[in-house]
């Protein structure tokens, strides 16, 4: 009826401003008008959709005037259709009453009866469905007028995915660079330093000297090996495969300078992305806790919390952490690529705390 309704107005509109449409030079203020109207019947639409039915839409989607004209037209064809629809229901009514009666008043035989019923039967149930169809195209109808539309809800999706990639690609391209650089600058001047202790061991005439270049070659290999597990992990912690998260994230405590208190509630096992997406941002925070904030304690919280787990990362240190720097963005762009959410609070005087918030559906 309100199809009808709405019908009828532009109909009106159309009719009562139609010699302004076709003088140019009224035509403009009579399109301008033609379209006020149009708005005005789309948000009458808008909050009776609302109203009753509880549709939700977004507040400040901007509707273009061509969609607004072609929603106009196609609810008033829906319009037309529903009252149809409708008539034709009570039509079956007025016949279902004539045959209630033909029936009390015995001028129907059995089989006539019986062929009534199924056939009315037949067409109720084609009635009936016609008049869901129209609700659903109806509904359809105000989404993709009053919100996004399938299509537009695709395109973003498409253009999210993109981003997504692209930032992930960005980010394994600049962790292999850091990767390469530790090793280079790291390991790398640490063995030849190890080998030149080794070589001046061997060449050495004085024992105590050669005993000396031993010990010191010694913990030169320790240390060595320190930093090479230490990179290890920042690739893949082993331990994430053979242990699970928890386990990893208590190598992670282990492993840093200060104190991390670690709360861990997730009843079940994980799956593995989002394992490795929960390790990676608990262990970059606590890294740059450890060598940027001066801070003396960090806590890890790690909760699953209905079909969302919630990781969480907060420091008394100084703040002000940089959420555009390579590691926090490299951790938003593994969080994205999830279809999670990062969230980085560092205010100058501390304390920082970052939030990944990643759907387990």
């Amino acid at each position: 009826m309100t199809a009808l309704a709405g019908s009828l107005c532009a109909v009106l509109a159309v009719t009562a401003l139609g010699p302004f449409l076709l003088w140019p030079r009224t035509r403009a203020g009579a399109l301008g008008v033609l379209m006020a109207g149009a708005r005005r019947l789309t948000a009458l639409e808008w909050i009776r959709r609302s109203f009753f039915f509880g549709d939700r839409f977004p507040e400040h989607y901007e509707v273009s005037g061509r969609k607004i004209l072609r929603h106009l037209v196609y609810r008033s064809g829906t319009g037309l259709l529903c009252t149809l629809v409708i008539g034709l229901l009570g039509f079956g009514v007025v016949l279902a009453g004539l045959l209630v009666r033909g029936t009390v008043q015995g001028s129907l035989r059995w089989d006539e009866l019986l062929t009534q019923v199924v056939l009315g039967s037949v067409l109720l149930f084609l009635d009936v469905q016609g008049l869901r169809s129209l609700v659903a195209l109806d509904a359809r109808l105000a989404r993709e007028c009053f919100g996004p539309s399938e299509q537009e809800l695709l395109h973003r999706r498409i253009d999210e995915l993109a981003d997504s990639r692209a930032a992930v690609v960005q980010a394994v391209d600049a962790e292999r660079r850091r990767i390469e650089r530790d090793l280079h600058d790291g390991i790398q001047q640490r063995l030849v330093a190890l080998a030149m202790l080794l070589g001046r061991a061997r060449r050495g005439r004085d024992p105590e000297q050669a005993d000396a270049l031993l010990l010191q070659a010694h913990q030169e290999s320790r240390d060595v090996l320190a930093e090479l597990r230490e990179v290890a992990w920042r690739v893949y912690p082993s331990a994430l495969d053979s242990l699970g998260l928890e386990e990893a994230l208590g190598g992670v405590s282990e492993r840093c300078g200060i104190p991390v208190r670690t709360e861990f509630d997730v009843p079940g096992p994980l799956p593995r992305p989002l394992e490795t997406a929960a390790y990676f941002v608990v262990s970059e925070s606590v890294t740059n806790a450890a060598k940027h904030s001066d801070a003396t304690a960090v806590s890890v919280s790690v909760v699953l919390d209905d079909s969302t787990l919630m990781v969480r990362i907060q420091d008394n240190g100084k703040g002000g952490a940089n959420p555009a720097g390579i590691g926090l963005s490299g951790l938003r762009s593994r969080v994205d690529a999830l279809d999670g959410t990062l969230y980085i609070d560092s205010p100058e005087g501390g304390p920082t705390v970052v939030t990944a918030e990643l759907p387990c559906a």
